[in-house]
């Protein structure tokens, strides 16, 4: 049985980045593995080939979207550790819905039976926009993963994809598999969040530059790896996600805050910081 994630995030929080490297990780333990980037920039899979690879949609409309005229070797491209790679593209900025184009190339590739092909299928879906057409991939996903920061606004955004995850629950075999905190030095916001909301957390990653450096230079940690194995602790970040994944974790349907509770939860962590408590102060709290 294939194994279908679907990964979000809001805008900018290295999701992209984070995507590529899971595949990376999962194509390390055995896995032939399927990355879809659902976003118009196109550049979800970069750090696996290095290039703007074509997109479905330019593809489709070469070709007057006769789909019996497109092979897979026409929009599968492979990556590295043999990662495949696919981009889905969107309509021209102002105009049509990119949510029409994800749809469009689930189409496509059911068409090509590339969905019998993987073991791992992983969505790379656009920042935090959930709505109906950007929501899509859920409806294949086995896992939902969710990438952000300690940060109030990423937070908020995983708040929104976990409300998206409990309504796709309702109808779809679909489970939050839990957040991974990217480049972040603290994790103090994201234990008060998942307090309040109950989730795993998959992995914590610290603020390490070689993570934002590998998209710019257009190659996963993993590659950068074999020419620089000082990197190899930051891999193991990635194969742990992997291995949790690939355990096939229950995961959660989480029941998400209202947005005002939730914005006076984060909020009110700024504004009113609880300092250490003192030894004697926590010896006074165990008594009471």
């Amino acid at each position: 049985m294939t194994l279908t994630l679907a990964v979000y995030g809001k805008g900018g929080i290295g999701k992209s980045t984070t995507s590529c490297n899971i595949s990376t990780a999962l194509a390390k333990r055995g896995k032939k593995v399927l990355q879809i980037g659902c976003d118009p920039k196109h550049d979800s899979t970069f750090t696996l080939t290095g290039f703007l690879i074509p997109t479905i949609i330019d593809t489709l409309q070469e070709q007057d979207f006769h789909y019996e005229n497109i092979w897979p070797e026409d929009v599968i491209y492979k990556g590295y550790a043999g990662v495949d790679c696919v981009e889905a593209g969107g309509p021209p900025a102002g105009a049509g819905c990119g949510g029409y184009v994800v749809g469009e190339t689930v189409k496509l590739l059911k068409e090509l039976n590339a969905f019998d092909e993987y073991d791992v299928i992983l969505f790379d879906v656009l920042g935090d926009v959930v709505c109906g057409g950007f929501a899509a991939p859920l409806n294949y996903a086995q896992y939902c993963l969710i990438v952000t920061d300690n940060g109030f606004d990423a937070l908020f955004a995983a708040n929104r994809i976990a409300a998206s995850v409990r309504e796709k629950a309702r109808t779809h075999p679909l489970r939050l598999a839990g957040l991974i905190g990217n480049r972040t030095s603290k994790r103090d916001l994201i234990d008060k969040y998942v307090q309040r909301v109950p989730m795993p957390v998959l992995e914590i990653l610290p603020l390490i530059e070689d993570i934002r450096v590998s998209r710019v230079k257009g190659q996963t940690l993993f590659e950068m790896a074999d020419n620089e194995p000082s990197l190899d602790y930051v891999c193991n970040y990635y194969l742990n996600i992997a291995d949790q994944l690939l355990a096939l974790p229950e995961g959660v349907v989480p029941n998400d805050a209202q947005d005002r509770e939730l914005f006076s939860l984060l909020s009110d962590f700024y504004l009113n910081p609880q300092a250490p408590k003192t030894e004697e102060e926590e010896l006074d709290l165990m008594m009471v």
